[in-house]
C-alpha cells in the first residue's frame, strides 16, 4: 500500500481508521456484556435544571462512553419514572433517583411503594451537601438555637417545606429535637406545605414563613443580597456532614468559601436525636426494575468501579458540588436499608 503524498489526507485517514477502531472496541465491550440497544435513564425529576438531572448526566455520560452503548437522561418526574421502571425488567429502562424514594414512603405520600420490596437498589454515585435552611436576613434569630429556644417559649415558628421527602426529613428532625428538649412545645414549630424552591422562596419574601428549606445551588445568591433587600437571606443550617462538606471544593459555591459552610453543619449546629446530633446527606443512587437481569447489576458496578477509579469524574462532581459516592450496589443496599430505618426512628418518635 502506498502512503498518499498529501500529508494531511494520511493524517484523515489514520483519524477515521483510529476512530472506526475505537467504535469497533466499544460495541465489542457492551456486546461482551447484557446491557445493550438504547438504554433510557429515567429520574425522579422533571426539571432539567436541577441537582437530579444534572448529577445524573455527568454519571451517565462516563456509563455510555465506557460501555459503547446509547444512554440518554429522562426528567419524567417521580409517578413517570416509576411507571416507567415498572414496564421494563429488560434493562433498557434504568432509573436513578435519591433519598425520597424511601422518604415518601416513609411518610406515606401516595405514589411511593417500598423501594427495598419493589425494586433493586443499585450504587450509589454522589452526595449533594448542599440540604439547607434558611432565614430572612433582618430575621431576629441568628442561629437555628434562637429558633428552637423562641419555639420552645411558645413562639409559633412557621417552615415552608415540600412533604414528604428530604424536603421534609430537616423539618421533622428540628420538631424531635424540640419534642426532646422541651416536651410538648413542638407543636409550635409549623410546617407551611408547599411545592418547588421557588414556591418556599416566595412565601419567605412575602413573609408567609420564618424559616424555609433551600440549598446552597438555589439559595446561596440570595445571602449575597443587602440586608434590606425583601429577598436577602441568612444560612442558619445545612443538614449534612461535617466531613461531607469538608470534601468540597475549598472555594465552595459562588461567593460562600468552604470553611463559612462549614460554620452550619454539626458540631456547630446542634439538632439532637437524644443520643447523637441528627444530621442527613443527600444521596444519589441507581434503581432497578425487581426482574432486571442480575447480571446487568454486575455490569454497571464493574463499569463504575473502574469510572470512579480512574478518577476524572470525581472532579467534574465536585465542580458542580457534588461529593462523589460511589457503593456497589450490594454495600449501597445495605447502607442505605439503615439510613432508612434511621429516620423512620425520627418520623415514628412524632406519631407517638
Amino acid at each position: 500500500m502506498s502512503t498518499p503524498k498529501n500529508p494531511f489526507a494520511f493524517g484523515m485517514v489514520a483519524s477515521v481508521l483510529a476512530a472506526t477502531l475505537a467504535l469497533g472496541a466499544g460495541v465489542a465491550m457492551a456486546a461482551d456484556g447484557p446491557l445493550r440497544g438504547n438504554v433510557r435513564v429515567v429520574i425522579g425529576s422533571s426539571s432539567t435544571g436541577g441537582d437530579t438531572y444534572q448529577n445524573s448526566s455527568i454519571v451517565v455520560d462516563k456509563l455510555a462512553d465506557k460501555l459503547g452503548v446509547r444512554m440518554k437522561v429522562d426528567a419524567v418526574g417521580v409517578s413517570a419514572a416509576y411507571r416507567a421502571l415498572d414496564r421494563d425488567p429488560r434493562g433498557n429502562t434504568l432509573m436513578i433517583f435519591h433519598d425520597q424514594s424511601y422518604l415518601g414512603h416513609l411518610y406515606g405520600v401516595e405514589g411511593y411503594k417500598d423501594p427495598f420490596e419493589n425494586y433493586t437498589v443499585g450504587p450509589t454515585i454522589a452526595i449533594n451537601p448542599g440540604n439547607a435552611y434558611l432565614v430572612p436576613k433582618d430575621s431576629p434569630y441568628q442561629t437555628l438555637d434562637d429558633i428552637i429556644e423562641a419555639v420552645g417559649n411558645g413562639t409559633t415558628v412557621r417552615v415552608a417545606i415540600q412533604p414528604g421527602g428530604v424536603s421534609e426529613i430537616g423539618y421533622t428532625a428540628l420538631k424531635n429535637a424540640i419534642r426532646i428538649e422541651h416536651p410538648g412545645k413542638e407543636d409550635n414549630l409549623v410546617a407551611v406545605n408547599t411545592g418547588s424552591q421557588a414556591d418556599k422562596n416566595q412565601l419567605l419574601f412575602d413573609d408567609q414563613a420564618d424559616l424555609i428549606n433551600g440549598s446552597v445551588q438555589a439559595n446561596e445568591q440570595y445571602t449575597r443580597l443587602p440586608e434590606d433587600d425583601q429577598k436577602a437571606m441568612r444560612f442558619v443550617w445545612l443538614t449534612a456532614r461535617h466531613d461531607t462538606i469538608q470534601q468540597a471544593p475549598e472555594s465552595g459555591l459562588g461567593e460562600t468559601d468552604r470553611e463559612t459552610l462549614l460554620q452550619y453543619v454539626e458540631p456547630n449546629v446542634s439538632v439532637t436525636m437524644g443520643d447523637e446530633d441528627f444530621t442527613f446527606d443527600k444521596e444519589f443512587f441507581f434503581l432497578y426494575n425487581k426482574d432486571m437481569d442480575p447480571a446487568i447489576v454486575e455490569q454497571i458496578d464493574a463499569t463504575l468501579e473502574e469510572i470512579y477509579a480512574e478518577g476524572e469524574i470525581q472532579e467534574e462532581q465536585k465542580k458542580s458540588f457534588f461529593i462523589p459516592d460511589f457503593m456497589p450496589s450490594d454495600e449501597a443496599q445495605a447502607h442505605l436499608k439503615e439510613k432508612a430505618s434511621r429516620y423512620e426512628d425520627i418520623i415514628d418518635s412524632l406519631k407517638k
